[in-house]
């Protein structure tokens, strides 16, 4: 009960320092008329009467130093302490602490951990209970892990049920459909060899597929070498049916993401792993082209926990977590500045992207695009960088961008999420609207509400523009997909809040899910693709 349905009059609020629960629950509390139990002696463990004093449970979600949006997922917090938390006596914890510890035991890919496992993350992150929490819904924030998605690849597509189902279509000559054969399909088929397997992440390269399931394992289908080009001649072999990556069966991995000449995945510790593009130490390591053992990411994420991971035309960019706050590194190669340093040179370790620092932007999404990047911050400026060809970076010009620079004509949006492709990037805002820009080929920005024969679909767009057609829809879209890929026309998916898909862009090839006349090869307009995401 707290005090707003019990008549007591409001407490003041007063910022509580952490202390010791023996010394929080022992003190006197002189506003309220009634007795202070013990979280010892003849009491239930854990069941203390927080509930006397609301100070101290507004004390207890502040003290988590987590922002607004964060606080809001801890509405779980106030009914810990409404009940009997079932805690043995802590003498070390603060309240603060114990509170977080339950939310983090709630958190999906927590709760599988054992004890050793959950104490190494713990100082992998800081030491902090509280630092694990924001750790983990950082992942959540940025991910969709445990919901819903839809990624737009190279020529075919992948779906992903909020239970865990997988549909593909697309093109299938290597087989990276994985429906056991190499037919080009239209139709979003489910990957029957997955019954049983609840998939969280999926990711798309060129002719391959991975899949990563919630008890961590990798799937992966297509061509058979992590490390090939697109149209590269390593990886003669055809894996047609999801098989589980060996490498990796003692990694607990919750993201993986597909480059040119290399794959990078992400441990649920937040630790990165690479598979080749190892040569001349490209990434600080060095291995042959199709060496599919993982390579620890080394350097100067080795001891900072990762929370995402996007990957580009032959580069990473790592969104971290850090005691002090929210930071990206990037690593591969500089070419156009789509690292972020000022400058075009490789880096083959990872190196902090001072910018985004100094812009205090508390960065909570990244996106690599073949060309370009893209960082959504906390308070909903948009940054991108790199190569501005067609306007990709929203600057209302085609000029490069070595560093991060914040795209004015956002300003009065709150950004939310953002995705990249190849030369076009399309930010979605807090209230489900979606703006688009760069290149305009294969009419994958979605700017279509000309009348047919009139203006011009594949025109570039050099400023942000509302994506009226996707308005029109009178849906929430919560997440934007296209494809990332110098080799292949675009398309889009726009996924809304009730769980339905619409498409646009290129399909000559079946990628929208979408049936097209015979001399059709794409869409302009959002059409919805038969599936049901929820």
């Amino acid at each position: 009960m707290d005090a707003s349905t019990s008549g007591t009059p409001t407490v003041q609020y007063h910022n509580i320092p952490d202390q010791p629960i023996t010394t929080i629950v022992a003190a006197p509390v002189s506003a309220f008329l009634r007795q202070v139990r013990h979280c010892f002696g003849d009491s239930t463990p854990g069941e203390f009467p927080l509930a006397a004093n609301p100070s101290i449970v507004l004390h207890v979600l502040t003290a988590c130093n987590l922002d607004p949006q964060d606080l809001a997922k801890l509405e779980a917090t106030c009914s810990f302490f409404r009940q009997p938390a079932n805690f043995a006596p802590d003498y070390e914890l603060s309240i603060s602490e114990l509170a977080a510890l339950d939310m983090c035991q709630r958190r999906a890919i927590f709760k599988p951990m054992t004890d050793e496992e959950r104490q190494s993350l713990k100082q992998r992150c800081g030491g902090s209970w509280k630092l694990v929490l924001r750790f983990l819904l950082a992942g959540e924030a940025c991910c969709r892990r445990e919901k819903s998605q839809a990624i737009a690849g190279p020529g075919h597509s992948i779906a992903v049920t909020s239970t865990g189902a997988v549909y593909s279509f697309g093109s299938n000559s290597s087989g990276q459909l994985g429906n056991g054969n190499t037919e080009e399909d239209w139709r979003p088929r489910q990957i029957r060899s997955l019954q049983g397997i609840r998939i969280i992440q999926a990711a798309a390269g060129g002719g391959r597929t991975m899949l990563i399931s919630d008890a961590g394992r990798v799937y992966a289908f297509g061509k058979d070498s992590f490390g090939e080009a697109e149209y590269g001649v390593q990886g003669t072999k055809l894996v047609t049916t999801p098989q589980p990556v060996e490498s990796l069966k003692d990694i607990f991995v919750v993201q993986a993401a597909i480059g040119n000449f290399f794959t990078a995945v992400l441990s649920r510790e937040g630790r990165v792993y690479t598979f080749s593009w190892g040569k001349d130490s490209k990434l600080g390591h060095k291995t042959e082209p199709n060496d599919v053992e993982p390579q620890p990411l080394l350097g100067a994420l080795e001891n900072i926990p990762v929370v995402q991971i996007a990957a580009g035309y032959c580069y990473l960019l790592c969104l971290a977590c850090q005691p002090s706050g929210m930071s990206v590194y990037s690593v591969g190669c500089g070419l156009g500045g789509k690292l972020g340093h000022g400058s075009r040179t490789d880096e083959k370790y990872p190196r902090l992207i001072e910018q985004i620092q100094l812009l205090n932007l508390q960065p909570m999404v990244v996106a690599a695009g073949a060309w370009h990047a893209a960082v959504v911050g906390r308070d909903g400026r948009v940054c991108t960088w790199g190569w501005g060809r067609y306007g990709c970076l929203g600057h209302g010009n085609e000029e490069c961008e070595s560093v991060p620079k914040v795209v004015e004509a956002l300003s009065n949006v709150k950004a939310v999420h953002v995705a990249t492709g190849d030369y076009t990037t399309f930010v979605v805002s807090d209230d489900g609207d979606v703006y688009s820009f760069g290149c305009g080929e294969s009419a994958s920005l979605g700017h279509n509400t000309a009348a047919e024969g009139q203006g011009n679909r594949h025109a570039n767009v050099l400023s942000p523009e509302l994506v009226m057609s996707l308005k029109q829809l009178n849906e929430r879209v919560v997440q934007i997909s296209l494809t990332n890929s110098i080799y292949w026309n675009a398309h889009t998916f726009a996924l809304t809040e009730s769980g339905k898909l619409y498409a646009f862009g290129a399909g000559d090839k079946g990628q929208l899910g979408i049936e097209l006349a015979n001399n059709q090869t794409e869409r302009g307009n959002p059409e919805r693709v038969d599936i049901d995401l929820n």
